[in-house]
C-alpha cells in the first residue's frame, strides 16, 4: 500500500500546474516586439497617407476658397444695384464687374483714356500717403503687365551673385550704355528680390554675363513667391543677341 501511495503522490506532483512546461521569456518578448513593430508600421502608413491627402487637398481648397471669395468680392460691387432693381441672380454682379474691367482696359488704351489716367496719377502723386501706396502697387502690377512698352520686368535673368559659383534669380528691367575711357559697355539693369517681390537690390551687369533661362516673367515671379519651390528641374539658357549692340559702336568713345 505504501508503494501505491508513493506512486500516486509522484503522479499528482508531476501533473500539478506548478510543474507544467513554461513558455520561454525570449519567445514572449519576440512576440510583443513583433506586435509593436506592426503597430508602428500601421501608424506610420496611416500618418503618411493622411499627410499626402492634406498636401493634395490643401492647394485645391485654397484655390476654390480664394476663387469663391473673389467672385463674392467682385459680385458685391454691382449686386446691390441689381437687388435694388429687384433682380436677384447670383453671379450677375460678377459678370458685370468683369465686363466693366474689360471696357476700362479698352478705354485706357486710347489716347483720351491715357490722358485721363495721367491726370489722375498726377493728382494722386501729390498726396503724401496715397502716392507711396499707388507707386508700390503700380510697380507690382506693371511687373506682370502684358504691355512690353511699360516699365515692367522684361526677362528673367541669372547672374553670378553673391559669390563665384553661386547664382541668383533676377529680372531685367532695362538696359543702359556705360561710357568709359576704353569705350562703351552695354549693361543690364537686373532687379534681384531679397525678401518680398517689392524689396530687392539692383545690379548693373554686363549683358554678356547675364544668362537668360527659358522662363517667362510670371514663372520667375512664382519662383520668388514660392521660395524656390517652383524652380523647374532643368533650366536651359537662351542665346540672345544684344539689341543695343549697334548703338555701342555708334556711341563708342574714340581712342586717344
Amino acid at each position: 500500500m505504501g508503494g501505491v501511495e508513493n506512486i500516486d503522490a509522484n503522479h499528482s506532483k508531476s501533473s500539478s500546474p506548478s510543474h507544467s512546461p513554461k513558455i520561454p521569456s525570449s519567445s514572449r518578448s519576440h512576440h510583443s516586439s513583433g506586435k509593436e513593430a506592426f503597430s508602428k508600421v500601421i501608424r506610420s502608413w496611416t500618418w503618411k497617407k493622411f499627410i499626402s491627402g492634406c498636401v493634395i487637398l490643401f492647394p485645391i481648397a485654397i484655390t476654390f476658397y480664394i476663387t469663391w471669395w473673389f467672385i463674392h468680392f467682385v459680385d458685391a460691387f454691382f449686386s446691390p444695384i441689381y437687388n435694388h432693381l429687384g433682380i436677384n441672380v447670383f453671379g450677375l454682379g460678377f459678370v458685370t464687374s468683369m465686363t466693366f474691367i474689360f471696357f476700362v482696359g479698352v478705354f485706357m488704351s486710347s489716347w483720351l483714356g491715357a490722358s485721363l489716367l495721367s491726370l489722375g496719377e498726377w493728382f494722386i502723386k501729390k498726396m503724401p500717403l496715397m502716392s507711396y501706396i499707388y507707386s508700390a502697387s503700380k510697380q507690382i502690377s506693371s511687373a506682370i503687365s502684358p504691355d512690353k512698352t511699360s516699365h515692367a520686368f522684361k526677362e528673367v535673368a541669372l547672374i553670378r551673385h553673391p559669390r563665384l559659383g553661386e547664382y541668383a534669380f533676377g529680372f531685367i528691367t532695362s538696359t543702359v550704355i556705360l561710357h568709359k575711357n576704353t569705350g562703351a559697355e552695354e549693361l543690364c539693369c537686373v532687379y534681384v528680390p531679397t525678401n518680398h517681390l517689392y524689396l530687392g537690390d539692383i545690379f548693373l551687369v554686363n549683358s554678356k554675363d547675364v544668362m537668360r533661362p527659358n522662363l517667362s516673367v510670371r514663372e520667375g515671379i512664382e519662383i520668388v513667391i514660392s521660395g524656390g519651390m517652383a524652380v523647374p528641374k532643368v533650366l536651359n539658357i537662351q542665346e540672345v543677341q544684344s539689341i543695343l549692340s549697334p548703338r555701342v559702336g555708334k556711341f563708342a568713345v574714340p581712342q586717344v
